[in-house]
């Protein structure tokens, strides 16, 4: 196992000695990157928060994105603490038996499943172990034997309510940003990326919530462009549509809610078309 550490560290510059008011002293800042990268290292266990453990070189934990147990992977560290590592995968040298395809193709960005890439027993392993580790060794409780958990029938399509967010800025992926093409549409109804508040993910299907709850929000979307209907600027704190709840009862009633950010008269066409949809 190899580790290297680069660090690229803050520099100015200083203005001349006979500097005059018209030529103030100036300090520019230009990085504070502190990397550190382990190469070929194996994960070992699971941790909160959908993120894998590992040891450095140093004995320090490395708490890893995007990597399961059983991973064998390059890191490279965004945080560094006196104890622990965070970092992320650069790459991947081996995948863990333990993996499964996502069905999701929001996965990866979307913050709402984290463990998707792990077969469903695996998850209820270590769920399991999170739970004793914070009753056991965090708590300090003294607890019986614990009963395994029972798996649920339904995997996906379990939740009864989910919230979403429009945007006028969504978020951008990596294909997109590469593929430096220009996008008409920057509107998007969906997902904040996990860690941010202003960055929402355009979501296609999602497996969370049965239908019609995939329906209801495109077909919302849809309605909303098409009748120029502006969507929320969480920056500018401009626009019409914030958020939307949807809710379905186990007896199939449906409940929407939309948040609008100021009166307008369309809100009455939107909600009219909707009751008439669904």
């Amino acid at each position: 196992m190899q580790s290297s550490i680069v660090h690229v560290f803050a520099s100015w510059a200083r203005a001349p000695t006979n500097a005059t008011q018209s030529h103030p002293l100036r300090i520019h800042l230009l990085y504070i990157i502190f990397v550190i990268s382990f190469c070929t290292y194996s994960c070992q266990n699971y941790a909160a928060k959908g993120k894998s453990i590992a040891k450095a070189p140093d004995g320090r934990v490395i708490f890893i994105s995007n990597a399961i147990p059983g991973d064998v992977v390059d890191v490279q560290t965004t945080k560094k603490k006196s104890a622990y590592y965070e970092g992320f995968v650069t790459k991947y040298h081996q995948l863990s038996e333990q993996r499964v395809t996502p069905v999701c193709s929001h996965f990866g960005y979307c913050g709402g499943c984290k463990w998707q890439d792990m077969n469903y027993q695996s998850q209820l392993f270590y769920k399991q172990k999170e739970v004793e580790n914070n009753l056991v060794r965090l708590g300090r409780i003294e607890i019986p034997a614990v009963m395994p958990i029972i798996g649920s029938d339904e995997t996906y399509y379990y939740r009864n309510k989910m919230e979403f967010s429009f945007s006028d800025m969504r978020w951008l992926t990596p294909d997109e940003i590469k593929k430096a093409d220009e996008i008409d549409n920057r509107n998007a109804l969906g997902f904040h990326i996990a860690g941010a508040w202003d960055k929402i993910l355009d979501i296609d299907k999602c497996y969370l919530q049965a239908d019609p709850s995939n329906a209801i929000r495109l077909e919302i979307k849809r309605f909303a462009l098409a009748n120029e209907m502006p969507f929320y600027s969480p920056r500018q704190q401009t626009g019409l549509l914030r958020t939307m709840m949807i809710r379905i009862s186990s007896i199939g009633q449906i409940m929407v809610v939309i948040q609008f950010f100021r009166n307008d008269p369309k809100i009455t066409l939107l909600l009219d078309h909707i009751a008439e949809t669904f």
